[in-house]
């Protein structure tokens, strides 16, 4: 642990949020991986009488994203993390840094937010999961016939971003965006993960898209294979016209 972040974030704490019930140093410091110019993420448990919301604030010189929240907000929170499988602020809790808890609150929080970790996220229903194989089975014949490089490149990131979606689905892991996305793939699948992260950075670096289309495909397999002809999808009303 990185203790002069840890002593700026008390400050910040002490200056900001005297009353607070539960506040959570999490992110890169609390993992080990922060660096000089790392911002703090900071959940913040204030009062039935506060209002939720999430804030990016200078301290310091530093960058700090404060999530603030009622106990109420935080059970909706909570919800929505797991909803959109990505459990954000639930893995705040469960391996930040404990910075104040007053009665027990912040303990509370991280027992729930470890509960739901335990849980997983929910499955991907089977019309998601069609309308994401068939986004892919499109992507990676798009990727094997690009003649653009630059357009490869765009491509392969949907590759990459729609084979990990499918990936932690099967497995069911939590799944991530940003620089999360990697941590979570490896997380989902070690060695298939791997296989995809390493492809995409082989065409970024040698324009060689041969072990992302394998890695992918894959993935493809894992979900019941590539689909194309005989795809047919009712449109709902709230959903995007393509995958």
């Amino acid at each position: 642990m990185d203790a002069p972040h840890v002593a700026q974030a008390r400050r910040l704490v002490r200056d900001r949020f005297p009353d607070a019930l539960s506040v959570v140093l999490a992110g890169s410091t609390a993992s080990g991986r922060a660096t000089a110019s790392s911002d703090l993420d900071i959940p913040v448990l204030v009062g039935d009488d506060g209002v939720t919301h999430r804030e990016t604030v200078r301290f310091e010189g530093r960058v700090v994203e404060l999530f603030v929240h009622t106990r109420a907000g935080l059970a909706e929170l909570f919800a929505a993390d797991v909803a959109n499988r990505r459990a954000a602020m639930q893995y705040m809790y469960a391996g930040g840094l404990v910075l104040v808890d007053v009665d027990g609150a912040a303990g509370r929080a991280r027992a729930l937010a470890a509960a739901d970790l335990r849980g997983g996220p929910p499955a991907l229903g089977a019309r998601a999961v069609g309308s994401r194989r068939y986004g892919l089975t499109d992507a990676l014949d798009d990727l094997a016939h690009a003649g653009d490089p630059v357009e490869a490149l765009a491509v392969a990131g949907y590759v990459l971003t729609a084979a990990a979606d499918l990936l932690c689905d099967h497995r069911r892991a939590w799944i991530g965006g940003g620089k999360w996305l990697p941590r979570r793939l490896l997380e989902a699948d070690p060695a298939l993960g791997a296989a995809l992260l390493e492809g995409h950075l082989r065409l970024c670096r040698a324009a060689d898209p041969t072990a992302l289309l394998e890695a992918a495909s894959a993935v493809l397999d894992l979900v019941g294979g590539p689909l194309r002809e005989g795809y047919r999808r009712t449109w709902q009303g709230t959903e995007p016209s393509a995958p």
